[in-house]
C-alpha cells in the first residue's frame, strides 16, 4: 500500500502503546487531515501524544481537505472522522485508519477499504514486525474499546499464520 490517510484513534493507541514506527515500516506515505491534527494536539489528549504532535516526524504530511459531506450519516460524526473520509475519497487512498465504527461504515460505502488499530497491528505482525500478543497487552492497557473475542480471533490468525 502507497498512500494512507489516518484519523486520530490508530495515532492516538500506536503511540500509547509504542508501535507508531510501523506507520512508515508499511505505508510510503501517511496522511493526517488538520482536523485530526488538532484533536491530537488537543489538552484532552494524552500527554505523549500531544507531544509527538508538537514535532511530527517527517514521514507524517497534514493535509487541508475540504469536507463536502452529501452524507446524512455523517452528521453523528466528529470533525476528525469527517475529514479522514473526505481526504481518503479525494486523494483515493489506499487504505483509511479509523477505529469509530460508524465513521468506517460511512467510508466503506463510500467505497474505501478501511482497518482500525488491531487491524494494522494484525497486518505488522503478520510482517513480523511485533508480537501482536504483546500488542493487544498494551493496547488493553490504554481505554481502548475491544470485543475480546476479536482479539482472540486475530490472535489465532496470525499463529495460523506463522
Amino acid at each position: 500500500m502507497q498512500l494512507i490517510v489516518t484519523d486520530i484513534g490508530p495515532v492516538n493507541y500506536l503511540i500509547l502503546i509504542g508501535h507508531i514506527d510501523i506507520l512508515p515500516a508499511m505505508f510510503k506515505k501517511v496522511l493526517l487531515p488538520t482536523a485530526v491534527r488538532d484533536e491530537l494536539s488537543d489538552a484532552d489528549t494524552p500527554e505523549p501524544v500531544r507531544n509527538w504532535m508538537e514535532s511530527p516526524p517527517a514521514w507524517v504530511e497534514v493535509r487541508e481537505t475540504t469536507v463536502n459531506s452529501t452524507d446524512d450519516n455523517e452528521a453523528d460524526l466528529g470533525a476528525g472522522e469527517t475529514a479522514a473520509i473526505s481526504l481518503a475519497a479525494e486523494l483515493h487512498a489506499d487504505l483509511l485508519l479509523m477505529d469509530d465504527r460508524r465513521g468506517a461504515a460511512v467510508a466503506l460505502r463510500k467505497g474505501l477499504m478501511v482497518t482500525g488499530t488491531m487491524g494494522l497491528l494484525t497486518r505488522a505482525a503478520k510482517r513480523g514486525m511485533l508480537d501482536l500478543a504483546d500488542a493487544f497487552t498494551q493496547l488493553k492497557r490504554t481505554n481502548f474499546r475491544y470485543r475480546q473475542d476479536i482479539m482472540d480471533a486475530l490472535l489465532a490468525d496470525v499463529a495460523g499464520h506463522a
